[in-house]
């Protein structure tokens, strides 16, 4: 039977477009859906936040012919500093005594969004767009897909149908797949500030009693903030004046950069746990935020979902090789059991440092930073520690 495609990919953001260029010289026949145009996702808010890279990311980055030409973007974290707010305890983490060149890697969400964009564009990866997906219905050897642009409509064909469509995940729903959700109460501002001293590239992940705040190193003199606070709070921090923000963030993170002072819009977001209650239906995946959706505290959002890019990419190129079909059932589920330990784990150390680090119980207080100051001193813990942070702890898939 003729497909239109082999492999159809709705979402043409980080996830989708990674699968594209991870997958471009197999031979397979790919289309990428999405729904904006692509000046429309060039200019979106979301450009505007900062992304942290584990070491792992980098290395399947590299891989895919993706991090050479925005190496120079990026910012290295050559150290983190972990810290309690009003208490001893602390942990510092550093690239030198790990013997890497760097811990993880800062950059722009809209300068690797727009040079992995570009790369599907040299490649000559077909996109479809700007047309919406209105529905889809799978069949025992393709998936037809309802396309619609205008009062344009048209069905095209799929072997395998991969929805990297984000939080709002169009396939997803069409499939009826549930979400678990946990709300956290909790909102994220994000901004960006220049420091009067200069942050040596360390990265600061600072506790306190309405959350985690961290200021992560961009350029020479700047960071990229996230913050997490109470929803009542955020909403006061974020209708006051600009001076009001700087001043209660000044005081919560300390002077240990100098004086901060604001140099980008402030934006927020309300906090939670979003996880699909399954990954794979009839000739269909779902895989990054269309999957998970993780709190900022551990910065492992993109770097989880690039994990299930490159494992279903390895698993594709092997399969196809071989001859098999790429959407049979056996297959997605084989993809779901690999992705399951590594999403359990990531998603339960987020939660768990939500839980825990969110919270001002004194007995609970007590206890961390007596933790925080044993692990501090012990470099077999910190080891292990830094490499779940450069995201080294697991197996990288074959292609990294």
């Amino acid at each position: 039977m003729q497909h239109d495609y082999d492999l159809l990919i709705v979402g043409g953001g980080l996830a989708g477009n990674c699968l594209a260029l991870a997958l471009r010289d197999t031979g397979l026949k790919i289309a990428i859906v999405e729904a904006n145009t692509r000046e429309q996702l060039h200019d979106s808010n979301s450009g505007d936040r900062a992304l942290a890279l584990a070491a792992g990311t980098v290395k399947m980055l590299e891989a895919m012919g993706i991090w050479q030409g925005i190496a120079e973007a990026a910012t290295a974290i050559k150290k983190i500093h972990v810290s309690d707010q009003g208490h001893f305890g602390k942990v510092r983490l550093s690239a030198q005594k790990e013997k890497v060149e760097a811990l993880g890697y800062v950059i722009n969400a809209r300068d690797i969004e727009t040079h992995i964009a570009d790369l599907v564009t040299e490649a000559g990866i077909e996109l479809i767009c700007p047309v919406r997906l209105v529905g889809l219905m799978a069949g025992s050897n393709s998936v037809n897909i309802s396309l619609k642009r205008g009062d344009e409509s048209f069905i095209v064909t799929t072997k395998l149908l991969v929805g990297a469509d984000g939080g709002n995940s169009s396939v997803r729903k069409l499939l009826e797949i549930a979400q678990h959700i946990t709300e956290y109460g909790q909102t994220g501002l994000v901004t960006t500030v220049k420091t009067s001293l200069p942050h040596n590239n360390v990265a600061f992940e600072r506790f306190t009693a309405s959350g985690p705040l961290a200021l992560l190193p961009v350029d020479n003199d700047r960071c990229a903030v996230v913050w997490t606070r109470s929803n009542e709070d955020a909403e006061a921090l974020m209708s006051g004046s600009e001076a009001d923000f700087l001043a209660e963030l000044q005081q919560c993170f300390g002077y240990k950069l100098g004086k901060l002072s604001l140099v980008a819009p402030r934006r927020a977001f309300p906090l939670s746990l979003i996880r699909a209650e399954k990954m794979t239906a009839d000739r269909t995946v779902v895989i990054g935020n269309a999957v998970h959706q993780l709190h900022p505290v551990a910065g492992q959002g993109f770097n989880l979902g690039l994990r299930d890019v490159v494992r279903l990419a390895e698993m594709i190129i092997n399969r196809h090789q071989s001859g098999q079909d790429i959407g049979a059932a056996d297959f997605l589920t084989a993809y779901a059991e690999s992705r399951q330990k590594d999403h359990d784990r990531t998603i339960g150390f987020t939660n768990s440092m939500v839980r825990i680090f969110s919270n001002d119980w004194l007995a609970l207080a007590a206890a961390r930073n007596i933790g925080l100051a044993i692990l501090d001193h012990i470099p077999a813990a910190k080891t292990l520690l830094a490499r779940h942070a450069m995201g080294l702890a697991g197996r990288l898939p074959r292609l990294s």
